[in-house]
């Protein structure tokens, strides 16, 4: 199902409303972000570093859009490279990865270093993609992490990982405060990425144990 320009429901956090930046700031210094917004759309600007979001989470779903440069004489990682960062820790790669037959660790849709995506689901560049995502923080007890990250990510429509373990934050996180609530943090790669509709939903730590309607 495509989700592109899916309307936040209630309760909903929107994190970019197409106008600013405000809900923003740089992760190297904590000022305000300085990435370009036109057309209520978020451009990353070459040099002005990652940005994170004002709002912390801890168990919530998340929607995000994003467009890749056409960049055809590049190949890898230098081909339209930027990414997502749940709770600035756990990096959703973002890559022109087109058609490449069998995806990688590092390809568009991977958990950066951790896990490849069980299918290749990305759109040409310049198309707008959608990420959809259920994330479940790592549970921590007395310093313990009793229970791993839990994450599902649905690209463009597709169940890329179902309900996957992460072990511990991906490289470049901002920390490794894990039992901590955290931001959404979007990575500044040198590409021109654009993202746009970005929102998220906090979602409870546990579900009711009663049977039927409470009230």
């Amino acid at each position: 199902m495509d989700t592109s320009l899916a309307t936040p429901p209630k309760g909903a956090i929107v994190l970019f409303n197409g106008k600013d930046v405000k809900n923003w700031l740089k992760r190297e210094d904590g000022t305000p972000a300085a990435w370009k917004v036109e057309d209520e759309i978020l451009h990353v600007v070459p040099g002005e570093g990652d940005i994170y979001s004002k709002e912390t989470f801890t168990d919530f779903f998340l929607h995000v859009e994003f467009r890749c440069p056409n960049m055809p004489k590049c190949t890898g990682q230098a081909k339209g490279n930027s990414g997502v960062y749940l709770q600035g820790r756990y990096e959703i790669q973002v890559l022109d990865s087109y058609g490449w037959k069998v995806p990688g660790q590092a390809d568009c849709g991977a958990f950066y270093c951790q896990h490849a995506p069980t299918i290749n689901a990305s759109k040409k560049p310049m198309e707008w993609q959608t990420y959809d995502v259920v994330f479940r923080a790592p549970r921590v007890e007395g310093g313990t992490v009793v229970e791993q990250t839990r994450v599902t990510v649905i690209h463009n429509g597709i169940a890329i990982h179902n309900n996957v373990m992460l072990h511990g934050p991906t490289g470049g996180a901002m920390d490794d405060k894990v039992g901590e609530p955290g931001p959404l943090l979007l990575q500044d790669h040198s590409d021109l990425v654009c993202f746009r509709n970005i929102w998220a939903m906090p979602l409870p730590s546990t579900s009711s144990k009663e049977y039927g309607p409470s009230n």
